[in-house]
């Protein structure tokens, strides 16, 4: 079997708007698929039981897709194993998770069953002020990014004044016609990810799992955030339309109404933003410039006024994600209590169910 493509990505985003969860993309269960949700708190090995699950699966799996934890790159908060339908992921707060269909179409593991509550009361007042810090801390970094967002808003605003919209669609239109292939009546099939964030490293973009799922790519060099989202958004109706698979990445920061990147897995191309917000260092099959379709006199009669907000913009979520941060530091001190209370043996005995249990979903003559 060819080695495992391992696809990083987020469910989770800190955003203008606050966290915002699409953990809805699990895995549809009217398509068969079977979520395993993790229940327990902080420090009690969800992470660890999934990066496990994931090691005993891979062999058995062409892709593998690793959920990322937005407020702790390094921790997992999901993994999917598209080949067999199968997922499981971090049930508990801020993407808290409850079975729909219990049993039938999920699962829960509760890693609480492991713990020595008596250790945990012991030092509650403690634990109660780490967790209230936690959300202080995670509240204010909302509010630098909801600033951030205000600045960005502004910027969009006055761009979209001096931008040629139809000139951007007859693009995407364009790049449809020699692109995509004609239409077989069927419907596309969309899966929503964020392939970048806000974290607690700063902004990350997994560019591994975007060359991974493209050979080819073309990126949008779009310094004002209006053309590209706009290219992207029709050339996503125009692939939906042609009965397409499409991977379509939001933007963390407006998950709800902008995209920043779109792959198309089965003609293995792909399209993504670049700006001072999007850094990326792929060498692109063609990069298309916002300012083709922009009245460049308007933009600059404006510029002083622009990259003052760019500045405040980026300040903003530079000050978010040194919050994160802090957070972090301080979610760490919190485990701490919670890895102490745990009964290991307990929790290893666990982790090896949930493997085994998934690992006899998929077929044996797989």
């Amino acid at each position: 079997m060819p080695e495992t493509k391992i696809l990083r990505f987020f469910l989770g985003a800190n955003s203008a708007q606050g966290f915002v969860s699409r953990f809805d993309q699990l895995g549809d269960p009217r398509d068969g698929w079977r979520l395993t949700i993790l229940k327990g708190g902080p420090g009690t090995g969800k992470s660890t039981l999934m990066r496990a699950v994931s090691a005993q699966l891979a062999p058995y799996c062409p892709v593998v897709e690793e959920i990322h934890c937005t407020s702790d790159v390094d921790s997992l908060d999901g993994v999917l194993f598209p080949a067999y339908r199968l997922s499981i992921a971090d049930g508990t707060a801020p993407h808290t998770l409850d079975p729909k269909y219990p049993g039938a179409c999920e699962t829960i593991a509760n890693l609480s069953s492991c713990w020595k509550e008596e250790v945990l009361f012991e030092h509650r007042e403690k634990v109660m002020a780490l967790i209230d810090r936690c959300s202080d801390l995670h509240r204010s970094a909302s509010g630098y990014l909801y600033a951030a967002g205000s600045l960005l808003t502004e910027v969009q605003l006055m761009a979209r004044e001096a931008t040629d919209e139809q000139k951007v669609r007859r693009l995407a239109r364009s790049i449809a016609a020699r692109e995509f292939p004609k239409s077989t009546g069927k419907a596309g099939r969309e899966r929503i990810r964020f392939l970048s964030g806000i974290t607690d490293k700063g902004p990350m973009l997994f560019e591994d799992t975007a060359q991974a799922l493209a050979s080819r790519i073309q990126l949008v060099e779009d310094p004002w955030g209006v053309s590209a989202p706009l290219l992207l958004s029709e050339l996503r109706q125009l692939a939906l339309g042609c009965g397409l698979e499409l991977v379509t990445c939001p933007c963390p920061l407006f998950p709800f109404g902008r995209i920043d990147h779109l792959f198309l897995p089965e003609l293995s191309l792909g399209f993504m933003i670049v700006n001072r917000f999007h850094p990326v260092s792929l060498t692109p099959e063609r990069t298309i410039h916002a300012r083709r379709f922009t009245d460049l006199e308007l933009i600059r009669s404006r510029k002083r006024r622009i990259a003052f907000l760019l500045r405040a913009a980026e300040n903003m979520i530079q000050q978010s994600a040194g919050l994160l941060a802090n957070a972090k530091e301080e979610h760490d001190r919190l485990e701490q209590y919670y890895i102490a209370a745990m009964d290991r043996q307990a929790q290893q005995e666990l982790t090896k169910q949930v493997a085994s249990r998934l690992e006899g979903l998929i077929p044996q003559n797989e």
